[in-house]
């Protein structure tokens, strides 16, 4: 909860001089019972005190008036809305590294898995694009809200090649900065970019990522995989050998960083799905202040007139 107009709380503080006030005029109340009856006749000549109920008809008011300063300082909650024509694209490393099984059952499959959960939790209205990479970018599928054209094509990523970061994502910024938008303003948009490994070939990934934030493109990262990931690869001469191919998180959370995005890290095929479902919601939604000042200022009318009807009630009187 925020407001509008912050000051007017400061009229906050008359209440407890008004409190202060009510226990003064109390205690004067008491001392004129007193000088009236000595303390042991008093129960004689008034023998039905309202007890608390003196007090409930003033707390009620006192609340009321809290309110009501609340209200006139115009109060607002924070609420997600649907991002209206917004445009993400998938990039998805589907270089051979990707074959790696310690995320099952290998790391490119567990991948796709979670696209697809990512494609479901994006609100409808949300444009969707996805790219395969390895040294070579390929768009698979332009910006679209169709999500059956997007599930086919994260279905069709294959893993193979090597790791050109910097290309893909200076492809999926050209993609992002052209899709049309309204009134000459380009719809926000953002690149959610998986990955296994370090860039090894093409041009400097972070350098072509600041240029996305400077298109106001963030670029949230996915370092995908464990530390003893490895895949078989075909020995000079004949036969096969054993490849590390470990992630490097910290080479994506310098994109993201450039970028103006956020990186993350999953291990696990569980752990790729939650974050795909968090940067679903997250992506698809913005937060917007939305004022609730007639809810609070009619809380308050309720109270005030709550208060009047207790002290009519009890004791005949306004207050």
């Amino acid at each position: 909860m925020s407001f509008e107009a912050p000051l007017v709380l400061l009229a906050l503080a008359a209440l407890p001089v008004l409190a202060l006030w009510y226990m003064r005029q109390q205690g004067r109340r008491r001392a004129q019972a007193a000088a009236f009856a000595r303390p042991g006749l008093q129960r004689s000549l008034v023998p039905n005190r309202p007890g608390w109920r003196r007090h409930a008809p003033y707390a009620a008011i006192a609340l009321a008036i809290a309110l009501l300063i609340a209200a006139a300082a115009r109060p607002e909650r924070t609420v997600a809305v649907p991002v209206e024509r917004a445009s993400i694209m998938l990039l998805t490393d589907n270089s051979g590294s990707m074959e790696a099984t310690d995320v099952k059952p290998n790391r490119l499959t567990a991948a796709k898995q979670a696209a697809q959960r990512f494609v479901e939790s994006v609100p409808a209205r949300v444009n969707v694009g996805v790219l395969a990479f390895n040294q070579t970018p390929r768009v698979l599928q332009s910006p679209t809200r169709d999500r059956f054209d997007v599930s086919s094509a994260i279905e069709r990523m294959t893993p193979s090649g090597g790791t050109a970061t910097g290309t893909a994502i200076a492809s999926a910024t050209n993609v992002l900065k052209n899709v049309p938008g309204e009134l000459g303003r380009r719809p926000p948009s953002a690149i959610v970019l998986l990955s296994d490994g370090k860039s090894t070939s093409g041009p400097d990934p972070v350098a072509a990522a600041r240029a996305a934030g400077r298109l106001h493109i963030p670029i949230y990262t996915v370092a995908l995989g464990t530390p003893s990931g490895t895949i078989t690869v075909p020995r000079r001469g004949g036969g096969t050998q054993i490849q590390h191919v470990p992630p490097d998180p910290q080479s994506l959370a310098a994109i993201a960083r450039a970028s103006g995005g956020r990186a993350f890290t999953a291990q696990t095929a569980g752990g790729l799905k939650q974050v795909y479902e968090k940067l679903g919601s997250q992506l698809g939604h913005r937060d917007e202040k939305r004022q609730v000042t007639s809810a609070v200022a009619g809380g308050g009318l309720l109270m005030l007139l709550a208060g009047a009807a207790l002290s009519v009630g009890w004791f005949g009187r306004l207050i």
